[in-house]
């Protein structure tokens, strides 16, 4: 048996848990697999801090689904949301998914996880870019999960070869300490680059392998002049000291000889406050293990109907639901799916937010490009942060 499941396996819930695989045994042994069943993913609580979820995965929750007898109601993939919101419901014959509930679970939690820290960490850079390094820290099965999720969570740009073609997008990337070590320094490790590689790729010197950042950026500086786009520090911990200092120092030496044009990129372990801190020092980062390891969101599946009638366990509000949302104001509210939304107290228009996703194991709308959500992520949360309350 191979380490990594094949999608037919997921499909035939080979990655289930025993209990619903033993339910089943259950209802078919009774005869009920075939009771009609609404069911509801939400999410009780975010991590520590989270004031919003990024909804992703959803498109791929679909294919899951895809030419089974159920029907879904979903948010557009991308959309921002809030704890006790419905983010999609399922109805159908509850044997029909019974035994998909954890890969569906699964696909949700982990890519919602990525998309909404990366959709942090972008907000945190405001205007400087972001790309994702997080492939190598993860196994390599997810690498362009990873990065799919990391990008239409905001992330400029991806390092990952396979993700990058996944995406439609140029892989962006510098060099590693390797080849510094290789060649035995750090110039003539990007002259060989600048002589190998395709003149369309920047030429981004990593200057923190063997010396001082700072005479290491004007010794590559004054090796290439223009064809120099910029440098990356990735400054070991054991090194960094006052990272900041040092990066308002390397910048200072580079425009006192004339290199304004030449950019400083940061990686290194860096998370959501390290980028806020540093983003007025710094012209873009690389982010890998806070967006590859990030925070599951984490979502339950839960009947709410059975047999048409609103049932539903202890702690759950039990009948199908529909999520409204103010076109003006951003005001959110959850009510039956039979009442009417009536205008927000504002007087704006309210919009549905749960739209039919599938119909009868048929999806309804094809999925959006990458770049369409990530997109729309942006927007959603340039909004998001316009409308929270000011000190």
């Amino acid at each position: 048996m191979d380490l990594i499941p094949t999608r037919d396996e997921i499909l035939r819930g080979e990655t289930t848990d025993i209990y619903f695989r033993r339910t089943m045994e259950v209802l078919r042994a009774t005869g009920k697999d075939r009771v009609r069943v609404n069911a509801e993913a939400i999410v009780k609580k975010f991590p520590a801090g989270y004031g919003y979820a990024v909804l992703s995965g959803r498109d791929e929750m679909m294919s899951l689904l895809a030419g089974i007898d159920v029907d879904v109601e979903a948010m557009e993939e991308g959309t921002l949301f809030f704890p006790f919101e419905p983010v999609f419901s399922i109805e159908g014959p509850y044997g029909a998914f019974c035994e998909l509930e954890t890969a569906m679970l699964g696909t949700i939690c982990q890519a919602s996880g990525i998309a909404t820290a990366a959709s942090r960490v972008k907000h945190a850079a405001g205007e400087k870019s972001v790309l994702s390094f997080g492939a190598r820290r993860m196994h390599p099965a997810l690498s362009t999960l990873i990065d799919r999720n990391a990008f239409i969570g905001g992330a400029d740009g991806v390092s990952a070869v396979r993700s990058a073609a996944f995406l439609g997008e140029a892989p962006q990337g510098t060099m590693p300490h390797a080849l510094v070590l290789v060649l035995g320094d750090t110039v003539t490790a990007m002259r060989a680059f600048d002589a190998a590689v395709d003149p369309a790729v920047p030429r981004v010197c990593l200057i923190d392998t063997l010396q001082d950042e700072k005479f290491e950026a004007v010794r590559v500086a004054e090796a290439l002049r223009e064809r120099l786009s910029a440098v990356r520090l990735d400054t070991p911990g054991s090194r960094r000291g006052d990272f900041r200092r040092i990066l308002q120092e390397v910048r200072w030496e580079l425009d006192l000889r004339g290199f304004r044009h030449v950019r400083l990129i940061v990686s290194g372990g860096l998370g959501e406050e390290e980028v806020r801190s540093l983003r007025d020092v710094a012209d873009g980062f690389g982010v890998g293990t806070a967006l590859s390891n990030a925070p599951t969101i984490d979502f339950a599946l839960d009947i709410v109907e059975v047999e048409g009638v609103p049932f539903a366990k202890r702690g759950k509000r039990s009948g199908r639901k529909q999520v409204h949302a103010c076109k003006a104001c951003g005001a959110r509210a959850v009510r039956p799916a039979a009442d009417p939304p009536g205008p927000c107290a504002c007087g704006g228009a309210m919009d549905a937010l749960l739209r039919p996703a599938l119909r009868a194991g048929t999806i309804v709308e094809p999925p959006s490009s990458p770049r369409e959500i990530r997109g729309r992520v942006l927007r959603r949360v340039e909004r998001f942060h316009a409308r929270e309350p000011r000190p």
